[in-house]
């Protein structure tokens, strides 16, 4: 099973950048998918969530109205859509695929690797 995340890079405070998680070797369509962060110094946190069919979706409180979670399970791949970027949100991001419905990174099986989300001020 491996999960990859891409997209991430630096971009300036206000500016967007879309995520992409590519997943092999599951059924993707079975999982409910996570994007997670962690920034320097700091635990891994929650920052969204979308239903293995794409219809519930599930956003941490700092990023409300900013992120947009997606899939398209013919791709096998899940997105995030960050807008309006603050440098508050730069970390590493990573995805996770799950079979339940969780805000907790210890429910979530398979990670990818991680990409850099680096927001300048």
């Amino acid at each position: 099973v491996q999960l990859q995340a891409s997209g991430g890079g630096l971009v300036q405070a206000g500016g967007s950048l879309g995520l992409s998680c590519a997943a092999s070797g599951l059924t993707f369509s079975n999982y409910n998918v996570g994007w997670f962060r962690q920034a320097p110094g700091k635990e891994r946190e929650f920052v969204a969530g979308i239903s293995w069919n794409g219809e519930r979706t599930n956003y941490a409180d700092f990023v409300k109205g900013r992120f947009t979670i997606s899939r398209d399970n013919s791709k096998n791949t899940g997105y995030l859509q960050m807008n309006s970027l603050k440098p508050e949100d730069t970390g590493v991001y990573y995805c996770a695929a799950d079979g339940g419905w969780s805000t907790r990174e210890d429910d979530y099986y398979y990670w990818g690797q991680g990409t850099q989300v680096t927001v300048s001020s």
